[in-house]
C-alpha cells in the first residue's frame, strides 16, 4: 500500500505539482498585496494627517459626481484612520464586470492620483485563481489542483509517518548536516509537515470556491445557503432623479456604531430605497467580521442593525474562510506565514523533481550494472553451490553495489545468484549455504518498499537457518536516528534464526570508502586463497561500454502523426544479427554522440531476429532543455546511415514462457514494442491463442501498428482483441478498465494456463493493471502466478 501511495505522490507531484508552483508563487506575491501597493503609491490611499475635519459621505458623493458627471457612484468606503483616503466605486461600463475606483482626499475631496500597479496584481490574482483561463473552466482547474495539493499533503504525511510518533523532533526537525538525497528528503518532508495545516487551509478554501455544488453543500451546513439565481428579466429604467442626501443616514450610523473602523456604503440606485452599510468594528476579530445596517435615507430611521457578534455560528465561520486563506485572520504574522507557505510550494516542486531525477539516475546506473553482470558470466563456472547475492534497494544504490559484488565473485569463479528481496522468500533463502545481503534503509530505518514483503515473511517464518552463513552490507545515512535500521534488523533476525555470520555487519555511511573496502575483503573471503590474491574487487558506479557494437540507423517512421502525446517513432537499425535474441529482449543505446560519460538508455525490442533488423518503438522525450539525450537523437537529430552503438540485453523475466500456453498481452504507448516482439514470435510459431489489450489516447492518431494487428486478427492469431483509446468519447477508458469489464473471460484464460505479459509505463498503467488483476483473481493468486513465471512484466 505504501508503495502505491509513493507512486501516486510523486506522479501528482511532478505533474500537478509543477502547476502548483505557479499558484504558490502568485499566492506569495498576493500575500502582501495591500502593503506593497501602499508602498508603491505614496499619497494615494493615505495622505498626510491634517488638523481639519474629515469630510462626510455626502460631500464625497457630490465631489465624485462633479469629477465624473456621467458615472454613477455605487460605493463609498471610509476608514476611521487618520489620513485614510475615501474610496469611491463607480458603476461598470456595459459588459464589464468591475467599475473604476477613484481616491479622494479625506479633507478636501480632491481627486488623488490613480493607483499604479494595481493592474499587475489583478493579473496575478487571475493567474492565481483561474490560471488566466475563462472564469468557469479556470475555477474547475483550480479546484482540481486544490484536490491534488490535498492529496500531496496527506500522502506525504502518510509516507513519512515515523515509528516514534510522539517524538516531536522526529516530526519537526532534521539534521541540516545531511547531504545529497538525505538532505533533500529531510527538507522536503519536514518542511511539508510544518506547512501541512496551512496547505489544508489552502485546499479546503480553494475547493470551496471552485465547485458550486460543494460550496452550496457547505453553505447549507453553515446555514448561509444562497438563494438560487433567478433568470434576469428586463427592468424598466428608473426615472432619473437627484440622489437622496446621505447626511441623515450617516448621522444615524455614527450614533449606532461609534466604534466603527471601516464603513462600506452602497448608495441605492433609487432615491426612495434604503442605504445599505457594511461595517467592521475596531475590535473585530478579522477584516471580514462585518456587521450590517439598513437606514431610511429620507428620515434617517434605522431599519435593520445586524451585528457580527449576533450572527449564527455558521455565518461567522463562513466569514473566516477568506481571511484564513490570506492569513489576515492573524494579522501581519498570519500574512507572513501564508507568504512562507506559498513560497514553499515551488520549493517542494524543486526538491521533488531533484529527488525524482536522482532516483531515475540511480536506477539507470543499476540497470547498466545488471547488464554488465549478465554479460560477464564466465563459462564453466560450477553452479552446485552458488552464493546468493540479495539486495534491498530504494533508489538503486544497493542494487548497483550488489551487482558489482556479484560480478567480482563471478570473475573469481564463484557462482552467484542475484535476487531482489522483493521476490525472495525465507524458504528460498534456506536453499543456500551462503547468502550476502546489500540492504538500504528508507526513512527512519524502515525497509525499502521492495523489501517490505520479505521483511514481513522473515519475521513470521519458522525456518531454521543454522546451515546458512551470511554477511550484511547495510547502507544508510548517519544523520538519521535509525542509522542503517533495516540492515541491523535484518542482521538481528538472521542471527535469531540461527544463521552464522561470515563477517560482522558492515555499515556504510553515504558511500564511505572504508566500508566498501571492508566489504571487498569480505568478498575475497568467499573466493578461495588463490582467487582472492588475484582478484581485484572494484566497487564503482562507472558504466562499461566494452560489450557495445556498432549498428546503423536505417529507417525512422512516425507512428502517431497529429497525436496530442509526444511523437512515437519506429526506429530500424541494421547490423550483424549474430546469434539473435529472444522475444522480450532489451537493447542499450549508448549516447556517445553527446560527448559525455552518460549512462546508456534502454529500450524494449519490437522485432525478432527473423525480421533481419533491430526495431524499436521510441517515444520522443521533450523537456525544458530540449529533446531527450537518446530519444531526441534517434528520432530527430541522427541522419539515416549514422552509427548507433548498441548492446543486446537478455530479459529473462519477460522472456517467452518455456511451455506452450495461451498468452495475454497488456500494454500502452511505447510498450507495444515488447508486446510486438512476442506476438511476431507467436505468429512464426503458429501459436494462435493470444489476447492483446492495448491502450493509447485517440484512435484517429494513435492506432499504432494498426495494419499489423488487423492482419494478425484476420489470420486467427488474435481471437481476443481490445484496443482502448482513453481520450475518445467511446474509447472505453484504460486497459485496467477493460480487465475489469472482461473479468470472467480473464479468469477463464488464467484457468486454462494463460501467461500474462505487461509492457509499458509503470506509472498509471502497470500499477492500475496490477491492482485490477489483484482485484479480479486475488492478490495471493497473482503472486503465485508471478512465482510460477506466468505474470511477466517489462515496465519503465
Amino acid at each position: 500500500m505504501k508503495k502505491l501511495w509513493f507512486q501516486l505522490h510523486w506522479f501528482i507531484g511532478i505533474s500537478a505539482g509543477t502547476v502548483l508552483m505557479v499558484i504558490g508563487l502568485s499566492g506569495a506575491v498576493l500575500a502582501f498585496r495591500e502593503q506593497i501597493l501602499d508602498a508603491l503609491n505614496p499619497g494615494v490611499r493615505a495622505v498626510a494627517v491634517q488638523s481639519a475635519p474629515v469630510l462626510t459621505p455626502q460631500q464625497f458623493a457630490l465631489a465624485a459626481r462633479a469629477l465624473k458627471p456621467h458615472e454613477r457612484v455605487t460605493s463609498i468606503i471610509l476608514y476611521d484612520t487618520p489620513g485614510a483616503s475615501a474610496r469611491i466605486g463607480l458603476a461598470p461600463a456595459p459588459g464589464a464586470r468591475k467599475g473604476e475606483t477613484i481616491y479622494l482626499n479625506p479633507y478636501t475631496a480632491a481627486l488623488l492620483p490613480e493607483l499604479k500597479y494595481d493592474g499587475f496584481f489583478e493579473w496575478t490574482e487571475q493567474l492565481h485563481r483561474f490560471l488566466l483561463l475563462p472564469r468557469d473552466p479556470g475555477k474547475m482547474v483550480s479546484g482540481v489542483l486544490a484536490f491534488c495539493l490535498m492529496g500531496l499533503a496527506l500522502s506525504g504525511l502518510y509516507l513519512r509517518w515515523p515509528r516514534r510518533v510522539w517524538d516531536w523532533r522526529t516530526w519537526l526537525t532534521f539534521d541540516t548536516r545531511m547531504k545529497g538525497r538525505s538532505f533533500l528528503w529531510g527538507l522536503h518532508s519536514v518542511v511539508g509537515t510544518w506547512v501541512l495545516v496551512v496547505f489544508m487551509v489552502f485546499t479546503v478554501s480553494g475547493v470551496y470556491w471552485a465547485f458550486d455544488p460543494i460550496r452550496d453543500m457547505a453553505d447549507g451546513w453553515m446555514g448561509t445557503l444562497r438563494p438560487p439565481r433567478e433568470a434576469a428579466t428586463p427592468k424598466p429604467k428608473p426615472a432619473k432623479a437627484e440622489p437622496a442626501d446621505l447626511t441623515p443616514s450617516w448621522a444615524t450610523f455614527q450614533q449606532t456604531a461609534p466604534n466603527w473602523q471601516m464603513a462600506f456604503l452602497r448608495p441605492p440606485e433609487r432615491a426612495n430605497a434604503p442605504l445599505q452599510i457594511l461595517w467592521v468594528a475596531k475590535d473585530a476579530p478579522h477584516v471580514r467580521a462585518r456587521s450590517s445596517m439598513s437606514i431610511n435615507m429620507q428620515t434617517g430611521a434605522l431599519l435593520k442593525n445586524e451585528l457580527y457578534a449576533d450572527k449564527p455560528v455558521g455565518a461567522r465561520l463562513q466569514s473566516t474562510i477568506y481571511p484564513l486563506h490570506l492569513g489576515t485572520y492573524f494579522g501581519v504574522v498570519g500574512q507572513l506565514i501564508v507568504f512562507i507557505a506559498a513560497l514553499a510550494l515551488p520549493g517542494f516542486g524543486i526538491t521533488g523533481w531533484m529527488l525524482y531525477l536522482n532516483r531515475r539516475k540511480q536506477k539507470r546506473i543499476a540497470r547498466a550494472e545488471r547488464a554488465q553482470f549478465a554479460a560477464l558470466a564466465p563459462a564453466g563456472v560450477a553452479q552446485d553451490d552458488p552464493v546468493l547475492m540479495a539486495y534491498a534497494s530504494q533508489t538503486g544504490q544497493a542494487e548497483r553495489l550488489a551487482l558489482q559484488s556479484a560480478a567480482a565473485l563471478q570473475k573469481a569463479g564463484v557462482a552467484v545468484h542475484v535476487q531482489s528481496l522483493e521476490k525472495l522468500t525465507p524458504p528460498q533463502l534456506g536453499k543456500y549455504r551462503r547468502a550476502l545481503f546489500v540492504a538500504s534503509s528508507f526513512g527512519e530505518g524502515e525497509a525499502p518498499d521492495s523489501a517490505r514483503r520479505f521483511s514481513r515473511l522473515l519475521h513470521a517464518a519458522k525456518e531454521e537457518l543454522q546451515h546458512v552463513q551470511y554477511a550484511v552490507l547495510a547502507l544508510g545515512d548517519r544523520n538519521y536516528a535509525q542509522f542503517c535500521g533495516f540492515g541491523r534488523t535484518l542482521d538481528q533476525r538472521l542471527s535469531f534464526m540461527g544463521a552464522q555470520p561470515l563477517h560482522p555487519m558492515i555499515e556504510m555511511d553515504n558511500g564511505d570508502a572504508g566500508a566498501l573496502a571492508r566489504w571487498g575483503n569480505a568478498l575475497r573471503g568467499l573466493m578461495g586463497e588463490g582467487a582472492a590474491d588475484a582478484a581485484a574487487v572494484t566497487l564503482s558506479a562507472a558504466a562499461d561500454d566494452g560489450e557495445y557494437v556498432s549498428w546503423r540507423l536505417d529507417k525512422r517512421v512516425l507512428l502517431n502523426p497529429g497525436s496530442i502525446g509526444f511523437p512515437l517513432y519506429e526506429i530500424t537499425l541494421g547490423g550483424d544479427i549474430g546469434a539473435g535474441w529472444r522475444p522480450g529482449a532489451l537493447v542499450d543505446i549508448w549516447p556517445a554522440h553527446y560527448g559525455v560519460d552518460a549512462a546508456p538508455r534502454r529500450y524494449s525490442l519490437a522485432s525478432v531476429p527473423q525480421d533481419g533488423s533491430l526495431q524499436l518503438v521510441v517515444r520522443q522525450v521533450q523537456c525544458e532543455r530540449g529533446l531527450g539525450l537518446a530519444s531526441g537523437w534517434l528520432t530527430d537529430q541522427a541522419a539515416i546511415g549514422d552509427e548507433v552503438r548498441v548492446r543486446l540485453i537478455a530479459n529473462p523475466s519477460f522472456d517467452a514462457y518455456p511451455q506452450p500456453a495461451p498468452a495475454i498481452y497488456i500494454g500502452n504507448g511505447s510498450g507495444i514494442a515488447g508486446l510486438r516482439s512476442h506476438l511476431r514470435a507467436r505468429v512464426l510459431e503458429g501459436a494462435q491463442r493470444n489476447w492483446l489489450i492495448f491502450g493509447e489516447r485517440q484512435q484517429a492518431h494513435d492506432a499504432i501498428c494498426a495494419d499489423e494487428i488487423k492482419g494478425w486478427r484476420a489470420q486467427g492469431f488474435l481471437p481476443e482483441l481490445d484496443l482502448m483509446y482513453s481520450r475518445d468519447v467511446t474509447g472505453g477508458g484504460y486497459v485496467q478498465d477493460c480487465l475489469q469489464e472482461r473479468a470472467d473471460t480473464l479468469r477463464q484464460w488464467i484457468a486454462d494456463g494463460a501467461v500474462i505479459f505487461v509492457c509499458g509505463s509503470l506509472q498509471g498503467m502497470a500499477g492500475g493493471v496490477d491492482a485490477a488483476l489483484a482485484d479480479i483473481i486475488g492478490r495471493a493468486q497473482l503472486e503465485q502466478l508471478a512465482e510460477d513465471g506466468r505474470y511477466r512484466r517489462d515496465v519503465y
